[in-house]
């Protein structure tokens, strides 16, 4: 942070000689340096933040234009270029988008929403968003929304993936009772009995109303204001849930066994499919931790536990990394994650949820992956070391 603030003052140095005497080339290289100075402080990762500014020139008047979903990345723009007295013509939107009348909250109103890297069904799928998961809605786009998860994830959700919200209507779902579906798989329905008609499948993670409790079934009601009815036996209220569920070494072992066959999908965080970081971010979000989504995001939070003389120094619960080291041409490549799980042994999900070992004499050997192990971080005991968040701090986005 201090490197990067005196970079800046050292380019407003720059600019000022700039603007006594040098031409319009010169000066619109320095400025366009200050406004990559600005993003690689505020937003360095385009996957978690937006800024997304060019510089124009229009007929002789210099225009700032884009857009931004950091207010305060536009401040520090801006109070860089005032101090050199230029006068620059603001035309940065700042999102949530006017457009969106106040509808700037959204809750997942499926069992599992499909968030894509651009707004069309055949555009790659980004990551996945869990029913009653609550989203920061940026832009719309045609019948898209630009959304971003508690973990701070920016991908696009089709209309029917969520339903839109006013702060007021917000704030009236997140305070509401709610219940947490807990098995890998299941159904709400219509009536308090399995035998009834099925409103929609269920996994693991999902979060509804509580409307009421009736025998061995809770009454529930989906965003869209939907009742159905959840088998008790397979769910519990949420802030029961989220007060005694606590990450062990024991608790997310036995949560990333539950998922064992589970078939691997790009993209995919929910127990219907998962790539190898949705995988981890599933185990530790089902024993209270929202961690970052990517493995190359989930390398930069916990501690890095010294694994030179091997594995020796792992504990259930540590994340693996693995991919390329860096070269003097390249630089370091984090392709890969798992969970270890003791006994020499970690579960991951490649091709499907599988445990693998890095014993050369062991059946489930997978040498492909102990070849190209990087290294191992811990988040036991070391949550501060990153973006990694209480799910009981996930409905604090209108606060």
């Amino acid at each position: 942070m201090h490197r990067i603030k005196l970079s800046i003052l050292s380019l407003i140095a720059v600019l000022s000689i700039v603007f006594t005497g040098c031409n319009q080339a010169q000066t619109r290289a320095a400025l366009e340096q200050v406004i990559t100075n600005t993003e690689q402080h505020f937003a360095p990762d385009s996957r978690t933040a937006i800024f997304d500014v060019e510089l124009k020139d229009q007929h002789g008047v210099l225009v700032l234009a884009g857009e931004t979903n950091l207010p305060q990345a536009k401040k520090a723009l801006f109070d860089s270029l005032s101090s050199l007295k230029i006068d620059v013509v603001d035309s940065i939107n700042v999102l949530p988008a006017e457009e969106l009348n106040g509808n700037i909250y959204g809750v997942v109103n499926n069992s599992v929403a499909n968030l894509r890297s651009r707004p069309s069904h055949p555009a790659q799928l980004s990551t996945q968003a869990l029913l009653g998961m609550p989203l920061e809605v940026l832009k719309r786009r045609g019948g898209w929304y630009l959304v971003q998860t508690p973990n701070d994830y920016i991908s696009w959700v089709d209309p029917g993936g969520l339903v839109l919200m006013t702060e007021t209507e917000f704030d009236a779902w997140k305070s509401a009772p709610k219940i947490i579906y807990l098995n890998t798989y299941g159904f709400s329905y219509r009536e308090p009995s399995a035998s009834s008609q099925s409103i929609t499948d269920l996994v693991a993670g999902n979060i509804l109303i509580l409307k009421d409790t009736e025998g061995n079934y809770y009454k529930v009601e989906y965003p869209d204001g939907r009742i159905a009815y959840v088998s008790r036996s397979e769910a519990k209220p949420f802030d029961e849930w989220k007060t005694s569920v606590e990450a062990t070494r024991q608790g997310l072992v036995e949560t990333a066994k539950t998922m064992l066959g589970t078939p691997y999908l790009w993209g995919g965080t929910s127990t219907k499919g998962v790539d190898c970081s949705g995988f981890t971010k599933t185990i530790y979000f089902m024993n209270g931790w929202i961690i970052p989504r990517d493995a190359n995001q989930q390398a930069r939070a916990g501690k890095k536990i010294d694994t030179s003389n091997g594995f020796e120094n792992l504990v259930p619960g540590d994340l693996l990394f693995f991919g390329r080291p860096a070269t003097d041409s390249t630089s370091r490549s984090i392709v890969h994650v798992g969970m270890w799980i003791g006994n020499n042994e970690f579960i991951q999900s490649s091709g499907k949820v599988r445990i693998s070992s890095v014993d050369p004499d062991a059946p489930n050997y997978d040498g492909g992956n102990v070849n190209r192990f990087l290294f191992a971080k811990r988040y036991l005991n070391y949550k501060e070391k990153g973006n990694i968040i209480d799910v009981s701090q996930m409905y604090s986005l209108a606060e």
